[in-house]
């Protein structure tokens, strides 16, 4: 499942078009907005794409550590997980305190 960031609405992971906002999911997904935000950040390192334990097996092979500009984009094409793609973007900081 992905999120529409405008309206929250929830939507299967093959939905390109939010049903309720008519947002373009590919930007505007909760998940899209963070990573954006994350690459943006010159405090932000590297980027960790996190799993779930009961992942499938094409989610489990993207679980790593990326440079901001080399991060898989999410959801998981392939995702086979009955849930759809559970995946998530973890920041890694360079600093903590200014």
């Amino acid at each position: 499942m992905q999120t529409c960031s405008r309206c929250y609405t929830q939507s299967p992971d093959s939905i390109t078009i939010c049903p309720k906002c008519q947002a373009d999911l590919r930007e505007e997904s909760t998940v899209v907005v963070a990573l954006k935000k994350f690459q943006a950040n010159p405090r932000v390192k590297n980027i960790r794409l996190v799993t779930n334990k009961d992942c499938c097996p094409t989610c489990q092979q993207q679980a790593g550590i990326y440079e901001k500009d080399k991060v898989p984009k999410l959801p998981t094409e392939g995702c086979s997980h009955g849930s759809g793609c559970r995946c998530f973007y973890e920041p890694l900081l360079d600093e903590i305190y200014p």
